[in-house]
């Protein structure tokens, strides 16, 4: 399949990867949707921090919110945009050249190809061979698992929390005598 050639882009629910891939003298990212398939004159990274910004938050407040939430400090999976599931986790440190970015929610399984090869088999049933290891995959897999689930107990956590208080009762009457309106009712008398 040819590469569509685009300027501009924000990771979206549909983004499965986004790998490096040299063009000329430059790094370009090779962007694999769902359906579709990208080059951007873009760096992985860069893209990352884009799609950051596009949902309302920088890169670096989204890795420091993850470091206080969940304690990593190496390769920090990244919520782009948790209230529509965009979680994506890089392969290696984010500032090394070959590092691909995966999107969590696409992954179905990753499977050992060798020692530094996986072939990863995503929920559309495509597969692609990436080049890192199965155990690397896997340990990136479930620190984002871990991460999307922190963020998603404290999202719950808050709208139990507003619920509660717009559905709870009026104060409960602690006097014989109650007020409607500001005008005195009075209580029946038995």
């Amino acid at each position: 399949m040819k590469l569509k050639q685009i300027e501009e882009y924000e990771v979206n629910p549909f983004t499965m990867f986004i790998k490096p891939i040299v063009y000329g003298s430059k790094i370009y990212s090779e962007i694999i949707e769902v359906e579709d398939e990208f080059l951007s004159p873009f760096k992985p990274l860069d893209i990352i921090r884009n799609s950051c910004e596009y949902y309302g938050c920088d890169y670096e407040g989204r890795r420091n919110g993850t470091k206080q939430l969940v304690g990593y400090a190496h390769k920090i999976p990244i919520a782009i945009d948790p209230t529509n599931r965009i979680f994506f986790f890089p392969t290696t440190s984010p500032n090394r050249q070959e590092c691909i970015w995966i999107s969590h929610e696409h992954v179905k399984k990753p499977v050992r190809i060798n020692p530094q090869e996986t072939l990863i088999l995503f929920n559309n049933n495509q597969s692609f061979e990436l080049p890192v290891s199965c155990s690397s995959i896997t340990s990136q897999l479930e620190r984002t698992s871990y991460l999307r689930t922190k963020l998603m107990q404290r999202i719950e956590h808050n709208e139990r929390k507003s619920f509660y208080l717009m559905q709870r009762p009026k104060s409960l009457e602690a006097s014989e005598e109650s007020f409607e309106y500001g005008k005195k009712k009075m209580k029946d008398k038995h």
